[in-house]
């Protein structure tokens, strides 16, 4: 018998430059445990509607699982000649068992084969990176806590705009990575449905059972158009974009850092251990660690441009193009992987720079919107009043001073009547002490907030 699983149609060898181009087993390897899973769920599920006797089940299932122990342990030869580990996994089953490993595929196709083995990698996948996202939530929690009362400046356009407490900041990081999770969960609805039984494209004329399988592998449902299941990269999509997702929060936190570590922010003490030196120049300390995690949040987002040009323009149903997902989505896993795991260690032994942030604090007027709703509370419409502000700040900058300096005779020619009261809305902590609304920076608010978080995530 030909070592190929379609041999039977063709005369002669496979040139070997097709063998090379054609295999995928250097990269499609790492999916055995996910194909002999499907496998065995096969064979139980023909010898339910009795296509195969029940010892013949226990027989595949028993040697399935002794492959792949063996393929773990590096004792099955890889070879371009059998193309995938789909292959290689039944040739060394009919290697080993003889007629009954030639009954496994009964009912399947490689085309069902394939996408169920890349659906349960995925599924095991994104429930893996679902763990790791939640630790690097735990770590900015335990920051929130630890810098919790610690005033911070907060941007926008990198312009000090508004002052923030520290855990605020800390939990907007949280914010965006349970975004993320919810993501992943969502993905996991549409991924979950079993495709196995659609065979090459039309189905079976066997009387298999998909909903045993289903329950077998723990799918919540069918993927019901057989046509569909042989063309669907929509799940590899999805994840892939839930993970560029992960990786441009990273990027930009990383960014952000990179930042806050220079001497012109000196904001944030990175640890030595997650920083380099320089071959020529022996004071630096460069964070490499994060401009790495922000450089490799452009492979994550390549990947998923990949996955989207690779499904444009195909007809139904399978075509052997979508071989060409695995490198893609096995590599933006891992690298949000790795990126998500050093995070959560930087995260936790990073430290704000308490004095240095607070000696200038009150630089930049972060009080200035304060003011401005200050005199709103007084039924100033708010353009006059943004106005207003704008000339006192310009006032400010003329005399090299701030706000809370102007003097009585300075607001009321501004806006009379504003004093003494004005000055208990000025500077840092009391502009921070003003705000109210659900959700702002407010003490109680950021408090409540991190409480609630408290119990969500480290419960």
């Amino acid at each position: 018998m030909s070592q190929k699983t379609w041999g039977g149609r063709f005369e002669g060898g496979v040139d070997a430059l097709t063998e090379l181009y054609t295999e995928s087993i250097s990269f499609d390897r790492r999916l055995f445990r996910h194909d002999i899973l499907g496998s065995q769920a096969q064979a139980k599920m023909l010898a339910h509607v009795n296509l195969i006797t029940p010892a013949e089940a226990e027989a595949i299932c028993t040697t399935l699982d002794q492959i792949g122990d063996d393929l773990e342990a590096g004792k099955i030869p890889i070879r371009t000649s059998l193309e995938d580990i789909h292959t290689h996994i039944e040739s060394a089953l009919i290697e080993r068992l003889g007629d009954t490993g030639r009954k496994l595929h009964t009912g399947r196709s490689r085309n069902d084969q394939v996408v169920t083995a890349m659906k349960l990698w995925t599924r095991d996948a994104l429930d893996r990176m679902d763990q790791l996202l939640l630790d690097v939530q735990k770590g900015f929690i335990e920051a929130a806590e630890t810098h919790k009362e610690m005033i911070i400046p907060g941007y926008t356009h990198l312009q000090r705009a508004q002052p923030v407490l520290a855990g605020h900041y800390f939990l907007a990081y949280v914010e965006k990575f349970q975004r993320d999770r919810e993501r992943l969960m969502d993905c996991r609805k549409r991924l979950n449905r079993l495709p196995l039984g659609a065979a090459a494209l039309a189905g079976s004329s066997l009387p298999i059972d998909r909903r045993h399988v289903a329950k077998t592998l723990g799918f919540d449902d069918l993927a019901h158009n057989s046509l569909d299941v042989s063309s669907d990269r929509d799940f590899l999509i999805e994840y892939v974009f839930a993970l560029s997702m992960i990786a441009i929060h990273l990027g930009g936190w990383a960014e952000e850092w990179v930042l806050w570590s220079t001497t012109e922010f000196g904001f944030l003490n990175l640890p030595d251990a997650f920083c380099t030196g320089s071959s020529i120049m022996p004071h630096k300390k460069n964070p490499d660690v994060l401009e790495l995690m922000r450089g490799k949040t452009s492979r994550v987002i390549s990947d998923l441009n990949r996955l989207q040009i690779l499904l444009k323009g195909l007809p139904l149903a399978y075509n052997r193009d979508l071989q060409e997902d695995k490198p893609a989505v096995f590599d933006a896993n891992d690298t949000v992987e790795a990126s998500l795991i050093i995070a959560a260690a930087i995260v936790r032994k990073a430290q704000l720079k308490g004095e240095q942030i607070a000696a200038r604090i009150e630089d930049g007027f972060l009080d200035a919107t304060t003011l401005m709703e200050f005199l709103v509370l007084r039924g100033v419409p708010l353009r006059t009043a943004h106005e207003i502000v704008g000339k006192m700040v310009r006032l400010c900058e003329k005399r090299g001073c701030r706000l809370a300096d102007l003097s009585h005779a300075d607001f009321d020619s501004a806006y009379l009547g504003l004093t003494p009261e004005v000055y208990e809305v000025l500077g840092v902590s009391r502009a921070l002490m003003a705000f109210r609304s659900e959700g702002s920076t407010a003490p109680s608010e950021v408090a409540r907030q991190l409480d609630l978080w408290k119990v969500r995530v480290m419960a």
